[in-house]
């Protein structure tokens, strides 16, 4: 007779019980640092074989300045090759360094390094390589930040950094700066930062991706180069809501996503509201592409391609609020080459941030060289739903297959001399308040209808259908 006895079947019972009890507990510990089973595999294999912060004499919730004691945590962890785990609490703390091999992980919303003051930074680190920051808070507390520095955490020459599930609040300056950096800043949130809320220069294979940014004072996230080049930072799936302008200025700042001498850079699946200015503005950034973003509620342009860039790729994008929809601009600076297309704007003011009322406001879509416009719908554009050059800065545009809809006048294409050609067809364009397609010379109107361009040898406009 084969079987287990009854001691052999409660053995077994007891040891799967177990099992399965310190499974459950593992697993249920990682999902409360991380909120998602991924995230709790990955946090298992971060804090194997850890240094627990408290057993190096580390004191959460201490009153006094922890400094030394946490830079030495620090640089014993990575002298051992392992991670550093911070229990929840608050430490006082300023001019932290990390060097390579930084691995730190905290309770996500309740491990607090709070910035004592004192001229420095919170945190830096410059040229090393793999420094990895995960579900810590770093709290600028509103204090001042010497002038050597440009954020509450500043790295500079940082390769593959990874900032994961952290928050950065309260900087009296911009909240995270990067220079020259690879890696990736993801699922982290920074507000209430007196400039920018993440800020990165030079980048080298950079990725910020699923953050949320809100309630800063200049701008939301920077991709600046100080020359122009490559870049190739990845900006994808971020929160940017709120973002003032306090330094004024005609779009230099208040910014949801700035794109300045930037190559290659990708704007995808943001969701942008608010900004004083932009929700995108891409300044001399050539080849970025700008695609399916929801942009809300813009003071000024809402999205931007200006200056000396060569190609844009601009489709795929909800604009609900602005002055302009989308702008791809300044041929006479060599802004050109630019493909716009399937985007749906909408609810547009011809009022601007800044005085006096500036005329040009209240257009759906505005471009100038090298640009195919198509498939786009444009509803109650206060003044042109499409505007076709700027005087004589016009080449090889094409409007094509577009729903321009209760515009106060649906097209205007530029007739000044020395303009070049533009090809206007089978659009619809219904419900306009003066005109439907028209000629322009900068913003006074120069034709009637333009059902026959006889006159204009550098139009062609065939196959429009006009509804009242």
């Amino acid at each position: 007779m084969t079987g287990f006895s009854g001691r052999h079947r409660s053995n077994l019972s007891r040891r799967a019980f177990l099992r399965g009890t310190l499974l459950a507990t593992a697993a249920g510990t990682a999902l409360s640092l991380t909120g998602t089973a991924a995230g709790a595999a990955i946090q298992i294999a971060d804090l194997r074989g850890s240094m627990d912060a408290s057993e190096l004499g580390l004191v959460p919730n201490s009153s006094t300045d922890q400094t030394t004691l946490f830079q030495r945590a620090i640089n014993r962890a990575v002298k051992k090759g392992r991670a550093l785990f911070l229990p929840a609490g608050n430490y006082p703390v300023a001019n932290l360094r990390f060097p390579s091999g930084t691995l730190i992980v905290g309770v996500p919303g309740r491990t607090r390094l709070i910035y004592q003051g004192g001229g420095g930074l919170l945190a830096t680190a410059e040229g090393v390589s793999n420094v990895s920051l995960s579900g810590l808070t770093f709290d600028g507390a509103n204090r001042t930040i010497g002038d050597h520095t440009e954020g509450l955490l500043h790295f500079v020459g940082v390769r593959e950094i990874s900032l994961t599930d952290c928050a950065i609040t309260g900087s009296a300056k911009s909240g995270l700066v990067l220079d020259r950096c690879s890696g990736r800043v993801s699922v982290c949130t920074v507000t209430g930062a007196a400039e920018a809320a993440i800020r990165s220069n030079e980048a080298d294979g950079l990725q910020i991706t699923d953050n949320v940014v809100s309630d800063c004072a200049n701008g939301g996230i920077w991709v600046h180069r100080w020359k122009k080049g490559e870049d190739g930072t990845l900006v994808s799936g971020n929160r940017v809501e709120r973002i003032g302008a306090k330094y004024g200025g005609t779009g230099q700042w208040g910014n949801g996503i700035n794109v300045f001498r930037a190559d290659g850079v990708v704007i995808s699946n943001n969701r942008i509201a608010d900004c004083a200015f932009s929700a995108i503005r891409s300044n001399t950034g050539s080849n970025v592409q700008i695609i399916g973003n929801s942009c809300l509620r813009s003071g000024e342009v809402a999205i931007y391609s200006e200056f000396a860039f060569q190609g844009a790729l601009i489709a795929n994008n909800l604009i609900d609020g602005g002055t302009t929809g989308i702008s791809i601009a300044n041929f006479m600076d060599g802004g050109r080459l630019a493909v716009c297309s399937g985007n749906l704007i909408r609810n547009l003011s011809a009022r601007g941030p800044y005085p006096p009322e500036v005329a040009g406001f209240g257009i759906g879509i505005a471009a100038e060289a090298d640009t195919t416009i198509t498939g786009n719908v444009i509803e109650g554009a206060p003044r042109f739903g499409l505007l076709l050059g700027w005087g004589p800065y016009m080449r090889n545009i094409v409007a094509s297959q577009n729903v321009l809809r209760s515009c106060d006048t649906g097209i205007a294409v530029t007739v000044v001399e020395g303009a070049g050609s533009a090809v206007i067809s089978n659009n619809v364009v219904q419900g306009s308040q003066k005109d439907s397609i028209v000629g322009y010379r900068w913003l006074d109107k120069a034709t009637r209808e333009l059902n026959d361009t006889r006159d204009w040898s550098h139009l062609s406009v065939m196959g429009n259908q006009v509804a009242v």
